[in-house]
């Protein structure tokens, strides 16, 4: 409680994996709540989208207060708690081309989901707020793929390029935060597939073609 009486806000530490509807749903929030308080203004100046926080950030999570709601006594009510739904969006190519019309399995949770791509390639679901990894299952469950749900961190960031070269099949395995060899590894092959300058670093020129490809 402030001094006032009132109850305080209090600030919450972002880990790995995290995402701002994980978190709003962890504690009780809708993630717009949070996100655009004034308190979190220098956050969301420095991280323009909400589901790109990095580990290490701090939000500040706003007090809660009541609301009542008049009922008639010696009666049974239902009420409807309301939340904003999170959505997994995914777009699927295989050796620059699309795979359109595929049948896939997506497994979140206890949550089993059974659809097909569009002409595009793309895979559009709505996931609970606090699901962290997800399971992709491609031509019937011979082709597995863990999803982080929350965990892509702003491609600014070292993790974010890596998380990004991951996902499209450039595998950073073993770095974290470091342009380690699989890395290198990595940029390289990216880069050759891109006509990019194969230079093994992340270059202004690699981020924007990965954020292109990847988003």
């Amino acid at each position: 409680m402030s001094g006032d009486g009132q109850p305080e806000g209090k600030t919450y530490t972002v880990g790995r994996g995290d995402s701002i509807t994980s978190i709003a749903k962890q504690h009780g929030y809708l993630w717009s709540t949070i996100w655009n308080h004034g308190n979190n203004a220098e956050l969301k100046s420095k991280r323009a989208n909400p589901n790109q926080l990095v580990e290490g950030d701090e939000l500040f999570l706003p007090p809660k207060g009541s609301k009542g709601v008049s009922k008639p006594v010696d009666a049974t009510h239902k009420f409807k708690i309301k939340g904003e739904p999170a959505r997994l969006k995914l777009k699927l190519e295989s050796l620059g081309e699309v795979r359109k019309n595929e049948d896939y399995t997506l497994a979140f949770g206890d949550i089993i989901v059974h659809g097909k791509t569009d002409d595009l390639g793309r895979i559009d679901e709505i996931i609970q707020g606090d699901v962290k990894v997800a399971k992709l299952m491609l031509n019937n469950a011979t082709e597995t793929y863990n999803i982080d749900v929350g965990g892509l961190d702003p491609i600014s960031e070292i993790t974010g390029v890596q998380h990004r070269l991951s996902n499209l099949g450039y595998e950073c395995k073993g770095d974290r935060g470091e342009v380690g060899d699989a890395t290198r590894k990595a940029l390289l092959a990216f880069q050759r597939k891109e006509g990019l300058d194969e230079s093994g670093e992340i270059d202004d020129a690699t981020r924007a073609r990965l954020d292109e490809r990847h988003g």
